[in-house]
């Protein structure tokens, strides 16, 4: 196929051409043209000379061209004299041009499937014209940066198969070819870094070369972002564990979510002049990692100057080296233990719950959710009354605690599984990282401004009330043995075992919900605040304080947002006696008959004493109950629509 594409090519401009005195053949080329005869220069037309191309023809006939002839690619030459007089209007030889014409040539006779070499070669000059190579050079715009031949000699190019010398010495030969023509100084940088002299001196294959990280024919300019995540990924082919442990750190998340701004391989390690770490001219060796550091870190924009903590920080710690990283591998280990405890017993709580308020519900189907068999016993007025359980203070501030949350998890969640098929464009919904970055500590101070206003308003309580409170009294939240007591009976309610326990006030399961946010917000907030602060922090902490406070800041974000959404809910609005929704913290108030079957001791009590009365309102209107339920069932929704995410993120981060 080559030789008759060549042929057609001579023969149309043989047509056209007088005869010529000369034959023009290879033999003919080669008289002025062959290596073998040294040096070969011709007078130039300006008086002095000029070096002609040499070609070998042996090494030509090993080629992958070795089947065209001199003039099947130099159309435009119709003499064999010096000087050589040209066809006018035709192109020099065009590589590009050729392939493409024989590629679409084999798919109009219907053997392209029997060339797919061909085939990868037309890929590959699409590159090449999306390529950085194929733009016009700014210091001579009669050219453009690079060109087939620059990298590729066309008189002996050949890719030698796998596995033999050829190939070795082809791969190791592309730091040379990439550097002496056009880029020396990257060549000499390259030379003396750890990949180069792995190269030069151990011919090591697995040593990166230029292509490895730049690719090969689509090669983009180094300032684009896609260019720069592309590099970064590359890094990563060889280096599989350093890569991994870099995308857990907040620069490597960004990065992640196609985000070029923050701190990359190259950024630390250098580019061609990549160094061991143990050299003291290593940007990473101890003596100059601050220096490395403040590259990015020196004060200006919005990135201060690094303090010292900065040097000690382990941008590839993890927790599975004990002896390197044993901060790291503690407060992994606490955290892993906390979430397999706290979701081992609460799911299991959970779904024998479920069991046994569905069995009886089943037993009683048709009937309302609540057993009404013994409300005959309350006097006519109570009928349809509420009590009220939670004022319009406490209300208020729930729901400014669930939004808030649910905006925090939102904002989070794409730096927690940045590898999610949803984080990238959730983040782009988002604004970006730093907007998103913004939402996310905007959120944080009201989550943490509502806790703190807990703490305020509960510590004026007691100090007015003191002289009546007690600290396991029926009012109290604090948990006592009765709670454990009643856990026991609760399982074996659960087992059927005994009966259903009856409860106060509080439950041991709201207890907890009270609780948790104690340990959850200080968690969270000490170390979202170290995160937020690094370089306050920093000034006087060491560096594997950032490690650590990222484990503890995202794992218990995970630990409250998956109790909170499956739990709490089940808790709270999915159990058989309260499914689909309960509205008691948006109305404030719950009926008596619901009342008396979840806290009958209390309800006991407040009768007993004559206060019960004064705890009891009027039912919310018809458009307060719809309103109530249509803002439940918005933050129902959007709470197993984060569930979603987060579980979609979970499975697929692994």
């Amino acid at each position: 196929m080559r030789a008759l594409f060549g042929a057609m090519f001579l023969s149309g401009f043989l047509i056209a051409m007088p005869a010529m005195a000369t034959k023009l053949d290879d033999a003919t080329c080669l008289t002025c043209h062959d290596s073998g005869k040294g040096k070969l220069e011709m007078p130039g037309a300006a008086g002095g000379t000029h070096e002609l191309r040499a070609v070998s023809s042996a090494k030509f006939k090993k080629s992958v061209h070795a089947a065209l002839t001199c003039v099947s690619c130099h159309t435009d030459i119709v003499d064999s004299k010096a000087g050589h007089q040209r066809v006018s209007g035709v192109a020099p030889p065009d590589c590009a041009q050729c392939h493409e014409t024989l590629w679409q040539a084999a798919r109009r006779e219907n053997t392209a499937k029997d060339k797919p070499r061909l085939g990868v070669v037309v890929e590959n000059i699409l590159a090449y014209k999306k390529s950085f190579h194929a733009r016009v050079n700014k210091e001579d715009p009669n050219r453009v940066n690079a060109t087939c031949t620059d990298c590729h000699d066309t008189h002996r190019f050949n890719v030698p198969a796998r596995g033999t010398t050829e190939r070795t010495e082809w791969h190791l030969a592309v730091p040379q070819v990439c550097g002496e023509k056009c880029h020396n100084d990257e060549l000499d940088e390259f030379n003396d870094s750890v990949h180069g002299k792995q190269i030069s001196e151990k011919h090591n294959l697995k040593s990166a070369v230029c292509s490895d990280c730049h690719t090969t024919h689509g090669i983009g300019n180094t300032s684009a972002n896609p260019v720069k995540l592309a590099i970064t990924a590359e890094c990563g082919s060889c280096h599989e564990d350093n890569y991994k442990t870099y995308k857990d750190t907040y620069h490597g998340k960004i990065n992640t979510l196609g985000h070029a701004y923050t701190a990359k391989c190259y950024d630390c390690h250098g580019s061609h002049g990549i160094l061991d770490v143990k050299n003291p001219a290593s940007k990473v060796h101890p003596n100059n990692v601050m220096k490395t550091c403040r590259t990015c870190h020196n004060g200006k924009k919005d990135l201060p100057d690094a303090p010292p903590g900065f040097s000690s920080f382990q941008p590839h710690g993890h927790a599975g080296d004990f002896k390197r990283y044993p901060e790291i591998w503690i407060a992994n280990q606490i955290m892993t233990q906390l979430l397999l405890g706290t979701f081992g017993f609460f799911w299991l709580h959970t779904l024998l719950w479920f069991y046994r308020e569905f069995k009886e519900r089943r037993q009683r189907r048709g009937q309302a959710h609540i057993n009404t068999a013994t409300l005959d016993e309350l006097p006519p007025k109570l009928h349809g009354k509420h009590f009220k359980r939670f004022s319009r203070t406490w209300r208020i501030a729930h729901i400014t605690f669930a939004l808030s949350l649910m905006l925090l998890t939102l904002t989070g969640i794409p730096l927690f599984f940045p590898a999610a098929p949803w984080a990238e464009p959730l983040m782009i919904l988002l604004g970006g990282p730093h907007t998103a970055g913004i939402i996310h500590r905007i959120n944080a101070v009201i989550f943490g401004g509502v806790f703190f206003w807990h703490l305020f308003y509960i510590g004026i309580k007691l100090a007015r009330d003191w002289k009546n409170f007690k600290t396991f009294g029926p009012n109290s939240l604090v948990p006592g043995w009765q709670d454990l007591k009643d856990i026991v009976a609760m399982f074996k309610w659960f087992l059927g075992k005994g009966p259903r326990p009856i409860f106060d006030r509080w439950t041991y399961w709201e207890k907890f919900d009270y609780w948790a946010p104690f340990w959850g917000v200080t968690i969270i907030g000490v170390s979202g605040l170290i995160m937020w602060l690094p370089q306050l922090a920093a000034q006087y902490l060491p560096g594997w304080v950032f490690n650590v406070a990222a484990i503890f800041h995202s794992e218990e974000a995970f630990l409250a947002v998956v109790f909170l959404f499956t739990v709490h809910f089940f808790n709270n609005h999915f159990r058989p006696d309260k499914f689909p929704l309960d509205i008691v913290m948006f109305t404030g108030t719950v009926s008596l008959e619901e009342y008396r079957h979840e806290h009958p001791l209390e309800y006991q009590r407040l009768l007993a004493s004559g206060e019960l009365e004064k705890h009891l309102v009027d039912a919310p209107s018809p458009s307060a109950t719809t309103a109530s339920k249509i803002l439940g069932f918005t933050l129902i929704v959007i709470g197993l629509i984060l569930l979603t995410l987060v579980g979609v993120g979970f499975f697929t981060s692994w």
